[in-house]
């Protein structure tokens, strides 16, 4: 399980350190993909597996199962854990997320997000103006 938010900078050689606590769940490797919202979704080797079986299973006559599962299987890359816990971002995911220096790392339960610390800020910003209107909105699903 991931949970909490780390701020973190990508090095010149595009080095990304991540929690030491979400390395232990992910073991010696890791898939990271373009996510939504302009961040990335990094996933352990297990829940990737999962996530990629569901993909792959969209009926892909639907133009949105196409696109959809064109930009999140495509853009995955399996990374490595250098001795340090940092990862290598792609340049092509790095400009997907807009990353800067400054990201932030965040666990959600499954997947852990990494955006750039800007956006961050603005998306959370905003959606923390709207939370109660949103847990209403989620009322149906038992949240």
């Amino acid at each position: 399980m991931f949970i909490g938010e780390y701020t973190y900078k990508i090095d010149d050689k595009k080095r990304l350190a991540v929690p030491s606590k979400f390395r232990a769940t992910l073991k010696k490797k890791a898939v990271i993909t373009r996510g939504l919202d302009s961040c990335l979704f990094l996933f352990s080797m297990e829940e990737w597996k999962n996530i990629a079986e569901k993909i792959s299973k969209l009926p892909f006559g639907q133009y949105d199962n196409r696109g959809f599962s064109r930009i999140i299987l495509s853009g995955a890359m399996e990374v490595e854990f250098d001795s340090l816990g940092r990862i290598i971002v792609p340049d092509y995911l790095k400009k997907y997320a807009s990353l800067k220096k400054e990201t932030v790392v965040a666990g959600l339960y499954n997947r852990i997000e990494i955006w750039d610390r800007k956006l961050w800020d603005d998306y959370k910003n905003k959606t923390e103006k709207e939370l109660g209107n949103i847990a209403e909105r989620l009322k149906d699903f038992g949240v």
